[in-house]
């Protein structure tokens, strides 16, 4: 069956256009390693975790185009270059000599003597107590997510060393970071069916070609297109709303 991305309603695997709101459908094939029915521009199968879209072939452009890997010669000079002499160095003029003490320069102005000061009797200095709070070091506030499980109210603490967490259910192909195969209806969540991508202090969620497809506030997100994640958006995998979770930010 193929679910309509608009108002999700289940559609035969040969139809175009939704039957309920026409729709135009995404187009579907087959996994060539399980044969579950998946989405030709998914990444991912969502049954077995098989990659979809291969390995990228990297091509040297020195290789493809032979003419590129023969440098041209560097341009030489000709012996017979006549080169002009350039114009003598004119010798720098030297300073004027200068004075190391001006006040010595004439004797009508002789150097007054400097007065000192009588002695004081010294008071002792006490010393000024240090402020803790100059003496403790600044500490750098860091930003924290985590998963709030709607359903049985169970925080999730999101890995702070992982710029991509995986979410889904145990699998042979990526495990992983989040694992929702303990939660009740567990059932409909794909093994590989959602990343969390950490861009600094930003969050996004994206589907990575999951059967139910994910949800952020109700709203179906497209597989490769991503949503940024605020304190208190709601995610739900799958449809139907059963395996919810509240993003939170502390």
């Amino acid at each position: 069956m193929i679910v309509c991305p608009n108002c999700n309603h289940q559609n035969p695997d040969a139809a175009i256009q939704c039957e309920a709101c026409y729709t135009p459908l995404p187009a579907m094939t087959t996994c060539p390693s399980c044969g579950a029915s998946v989405q030709t521009d998914a990444s991912f199968c969502g049954q077995c975790g098989s990659n979809l879209q291969g390995e990228p072939v990297s091509v040297n452009p020195v290789q493809s185009d032979p003419a590129l890997s023969k440098q041209a010669p560097l341009p030489t000079l000709s012996p017979d270059l006549d080169i002009p002499d350039l114009p003598p160095i004119e010798p720098l003029v030297p300073p004027d000599p200068l004075l190391a003490n001006p006040t010595m320069s004439g004797a009508e102005n002789p150097p007054q003597p400097v007065p000192v000061p009588s002695p004081v009797a010294s008071q002792p200095i006490e010393p000024i107590a240090s402020s803790p709070s100059l003496n403790s070091r600044t500490q750098l506030q860091t930003h924290a997510a985590r998963l709030l499980h709607v359903q049985t109210d169970r925080l999730l603490e999101l890995p702070a060393n992982l710029s991509v967490i995986h979410l889904g259910k145990p699998n042979d192909r990526i495990p992983p970071d989040i694992d929702v195969s303990g939660f009740p209806n567990s059932e409909i969540v794909s093994r590989i069916h959602a990343d969390i991508r950490v861009e600094g202090d930003i969050y996004y969620i994206e589907d990575v070609g999951s059967s139910n497809g994910t949800y952020v506030n109700n709203t179906p997100l497209p597989p490769g297109n991503r949503h940024r994640l605020r304190s208190g958006d709601r995610i739900a995998l799958g449809k139907g709303d059963k395996v919810t979770f509240l993003f939170q930010m502390t």
